[in-house]
């Protein structure tokens, strides 16, 4: 009994404490960022067909849609062509700010108003991908996805350096994003924009409403009794957004999965074969034709994709089965976006099933990525950054064995007339950053 009690005790202490998963969430952020940036790109041209005035799901059908559904939409408020453009430049903005991760919380609500803004406005635009993308940016502004790889984690460490060092941190943008933030929805809803389901309003008066509350707390001591509360409520909500997108996953596949099994077509091992004869599925006809002549192949593919997909949900509870079929689910989903002409849907697949990936590996992710940037920038960190007591990140200082080799190199080079240093000096093998999830 006490042995459960333990557990149970130990199991609420890791919920409340922290935020689990900042590394899978970092990712799921930039996935689904990146993916409805490129698309935006992409529609650039054809945007006022898709989603504005010239497309043929008109304002009219709009509106009595949107009365029946209650969906949200800004794009509603008016049919002129300067809103629309303005919604469209604003949805462009945020996927950009919220892919950097600067002012994360703000810019994942921007981000979800502009995503329910456009794929509200016309239905019928979409391949798959965008329930995914409607899906996710929702879930998104309930985590905390910004902990790691974002310009908010970096102002994080340099305001805390800068405290450290005894100087005063003043924050305006915060204060100013929340002001005009404020009084744009205080006026949207007294027009009547927020009218319809009442699930969106409160999301907005929310978020707006926390980040007033954790501007207040942080101006106080910090470890009062206020700001540990705000971090518990905080952490609750992160771990049980973070447990549904992962649910959310488990269900695409699964229910994609069982439908298959009751298909004929995937009964016998053909399904593959038809669509790779259809003229709007085929970007590469003759790699499309190649595939489709091998009927092992094809057979194969087919009993895979069903065969993974029921199985998947099911193996996460062991973790190296789980990370065979997760590869093999992001390579399929890859070939799709290949073969089939369907990049957002894949993109937006992989970047959900980013939240399985293991935190080890997305460490080396990181670090991969930190020498990249290292060796392209021309300037390599000289100091070793490994995680510390909590996850923070401390420097390791060379030992007296690594400062002598340093100093050799450092002599050596004068005499040889190069004015390097050691060789071990800015080595980016050095560079190790981990935090702990």
């Amino acid at each position: 009994m006490n042995g459960i009690a333990l557990s149970v005790s130990r199991g609420i202490a890791r919920v409340t404490g922290a935020a689990l998963g900042p590394y899978q969430t970092a990712v799921v952020r930039i996935g689904v960022s990146a993916t409805w940036l490129l698309f935006l790109l992409r529609e650039l041209p054809h945007r006022s067909e898709l989603y504005g005035p010239d497309g043929p799901w008109g304002h009219d059908l709009a509106e009595q849609l949107i009365s029946d559904n209650g969906a949200f939409t800004a794009l509603i408020w008016s049919d002129g062509r300067t809103w629309f453009e303005i919604v469209y430049a604003l949805a462009v903005l945020s996927s950009v700010l919220l892919l950097l991760g600067w002012r994360t919380r703000t810019m994942s609500v921007l981000f979800m108003v502009g995503v329910l803004s456009l794929q509200n406005r016309s239905v019928f635009m979409g391949d798959g991908g965008d329930n995914v993308l409607h899906l996710m940016s929702i879930y998104l502004v309930l985590t905390r996805c910004a902990q790691v790889w974002s310009l908010d984690a970096r102002r994080a460490r340099r305001e805390a350096a800068a405290r450290a060092r005894g100087e005063r941190v003043v924050d305006r943008v915060g204060p100013v994003l929340w002001c005009v933030s404020g009084f744009v929805l205080l006026t949207v809803t007294l027009a009547g924009g927020l009218d319809g389901d009442w699930f969106i309003p409160a999301l907005l008066w929310a978020v707006w409403v926390s980040l007033g509350l954790w501007w207040a707390v942080g101006r106080g001591a910090e470890g009062g009794e206020p700001r540990i509360l705000l971090d518990v409520v905080t952490n609750i909500v992160h771990n049980g957004a973070l447990v549904v997108i992962m649910a959310e996953a488990c269900l695409i596949y699964a229910t994609a999965g069982w439908y298959k099994i009751q298909g004929s077509r995937w009964q016998d091992g053909t399904a593959v074969y038809y669509p790779l004869h259809l003229d709007y599925f085929s970007p590469w006809p003759a790699l499309s034709d190649a595939l489709a002549a091998n009927g092992t192949m094809v057979m194969l593919i087919t009993y895979g994709t069903v065969a993974v997909q029921v199985a998947f949900p099911f193996t996460l509870f062991n973790r190296r089965v789980k990370n065979v079929l997760l590869a093999a689910m992001m390579i399929e989903h890859a070939v799709i976006a290949v073969t089939l002409g369907l990049p957002f849907f894949s993109l937006a697949m992989i970047a959900a099933d980013a939240v399985f990936l293991p935190t080890s590996f997305l460490r080396r992710l990181g670090g991969w990525a930190a020498r990249a940037r290292g060796r392209l920038s021309g300037r390599l960190p000289s100091k070793a950054l490994r995680a510390g007591p909590g996850g923070a990140r401390t420097a390791v200082v060379p030992g007296p064995r690594a400062q002598e080799e340093k100093q050799e190199g450092k002599q050596k080079g004068e005499q040889e007339g190069t004015g390097a240093g050691a060789v071990g000096e800015n080595d980016p093998e050095d560079t190790h950053v981990g935090f702990r999830a």
